[in-house]
């Protein structure tokens, strides 16, 4: 078999983990903490594959290994050195059909299996033309979405007066779901002729999106001195219900300064609880960013690090084409837009894995 050293080291450090969890989760203090044992036994069931190719692994290695010591023991009789002959070159072409499975399950990390997203797209440069294309945007990840059976949910959404999206901010959860959206962090940028455009001129405007994982392997719990919570009018349309009841909520984690508001719903509850889950995410997206931008470095990463100012891709309206800027592939604008994203995910996502690889 051809595994580098490296990746061997790797496949046992990891079947080394499993074997560890396995002990770990049979511990009766462990088995009380309902949040940890869940926590250990997800990690425990990324592991699987793993452990179980390394086994698969050693056992050939035996199997060679007991081949050639019999192949070199002159006395050895030979139609039992035949077999032994047999027996390793049969191992040998087992071990090769197991290299791709041995590198597939190694750069598969327990993150990837993440089922909830909360996405928000922001308008950026080119004012009214700006909303319209956030706007779009949400149009397409929701129909990508519903052709995917994914559950969607509007957390906030903030308009503008020609009916685009200042911002818009909503919850997926679905087979694949971070797999596939991660992604899409980054800066979108749009070339076309705004409808308010009388003389026909093509502008450029844009919009950045960020996909933050709504699960982790610790979840948050904010003491009650590390959060500012304030209440207010909602803004908008909603009548006397606007007018006096101070539905819209806003948390502020102080530590980071990072901020949530939510007043889309006309409970104090509902936004309360919708605004607590966007700021869980953000604190969440923010501690990771640093790591994510690391790793990305360390693999000269071509499909980014999430950083909202990184522009990723670029959607050209007059010549009907869509241009991933990290793929460097075009797509069929008209497809994009009617939420055909596969084809642009599985090119990503190959990228990705060729850097994983790579990275072992």
């Amino acid at each position: 078999m051809t595994l580098h050293p490296a990746v061997r080291t790797r496949l046992a450090e990891r079947a080394a983990r499993f074997e560890e969890i396995t002990e770990l989760i049979n511990r009766p203090e462990v088995a009380a903490s309902g949040r940890k044992l869940t926590t250990l036994l997800q990690e425990r069931g990324a592991l699987e594959s793993v452990h179980t190719l390394h086994a698969r692994i050693s056992a050939l290695d035996t199997r060679r290994a007991e081949a050639a010591r019999i192949l070199a023991d002159p006395a050895a009789d030979t139609e039992f050195a035949e077999l032994a002959r047999e027996d390793a070159a049969a191992a040998e072409a087992e071990a090769a059909q197991l290299e791709s499975a041995v590198l597939e399950a190694l750069v598969r990390e327990p993150a990837d299996d993440r089922r909830k997203v909360i996405v928000e797209i922001r308008a950026g440069v080119g004012g009214d033309e700006a909303t319209l294309f956030a706007r779009d945007l949400y149009g397409i990840y929701r129909k990508y979405c519903d052709t995917q059976r994914w559950k969607f949910e509007d957390l906030e959404v903030s308009t503008s007066d020609v009916g685009g999206f200042k911002e818009v901010v909503f919850a997926v959860e679905g087979e694949d779901a971070w797999r596939k959206l991660r992604f899409e962090s980054g800066g979108h940028r749009v070339q076309r002729v705004p409808a308010t455009e009388a003389q026909g001129r093509i502008h450029t405007s844009a919009a950045t999106v960020a996909v933050m994982s709504e699960e982790s392997e610790v979840e948050i719990a904010f003491p009650p001195e590390d959060l500012r919570i304030d209440t207010m009018r909602a803004g908008g349309a909603g009548g006397q219900h606007v007018n006096k009841t101070e539905s819209a909520v806003r948390i502020t984690h102080l530590p980071t300064g990072i901020v949530a508001i939510c007043q889309d719903g006309r409970s104090q509850g509902k936004n309360r609880a919708s605004a607590m889950r966007m700021l869980q995410a953000r604190v969440l997206a923010h501690h990771q960013e640093k790591v994510d931008r690391e790793r990305a470095a360390a693999r000269k990463s071509q499909v980014g690090s999430g950083d909202r100012s990184e522009r990723i891709r670029t959607y050209n309206w007059p010549q009907n084409r869509v241009t991933d800027h990290r793929a460097n592939e075009n797509f069929s604008l008209e497809q994009i837009l009617s939420g055909k994203l596969d084809p642009l995910f599985e090119a990503l996502v190959a990228i990705d894995r060729e850097e994983r690889i790579r990275a072992l």
